[in-house]
This record gives structure tokens, C-alpha cells and sequence, in this order.
């Protein structure tokens, strides 16, 4: 059984490019640990996920974005 398509919310948001510095349009990609949510539960298509991916993995290293949330080691 399929599920109905999701539609890319980047695509409808006439985003051009994905930009790791917006912080708050990234965090909605991500889980509440800090995993980068896959293109099947968030709909987005595969231009902007691969861009997505990127400036999450930018965003991470200039310490804008948390590589793990909540860890309570």
C-alpha cells in the first residue's frame, strides 16, 4: 500500500537554495535528537534534501545547529 506523495516544502516556498544559515528553516528538518530527518518523512524532494543535508552539516560545524540534542549522557 502507498502512501500519498508529500509535496517539497522548500519547492513551495520558492526557495532557490537551501542557506545554512537560517536556523530556524533547518531545525524543522531535524528530530528532536538532532538526526536529519529522511526525504520520506519530511517530503521534500531529492534537489533539497541533498541541499538540506549540506547546510545542516555547515550549520553544525560554525555551531549553529547542536550535533546532538538532549543527550543526558
Amino acid at each position: 500500500m502507498r502512501r500519498p506523495q508529500k509535496t517539497c516544502a522548500i519547492c513551495e516556498s520558492g526557495v532557490r537554495v537551501v542557506d545554512f544559515k537560517d536556523e530556524r528553516t533547518l531545525a524543522r528538518f531535524l528530530t528532536e535528537r538532532g538526526k536529519i530527518l529522511p526525504s520520506r518523512l519530511s517530503g521534500t524532494c531529492a534537489r533539497h534534501q541533498r541541499q538540506l543535508s549540506t547546510a545542516i552539516k555547515r550549520a553544525r560545524q560554525l555551531a549553529l545547529l547542536p550535533y546532538i540534542k538532549g543527550f543526558g549522557g
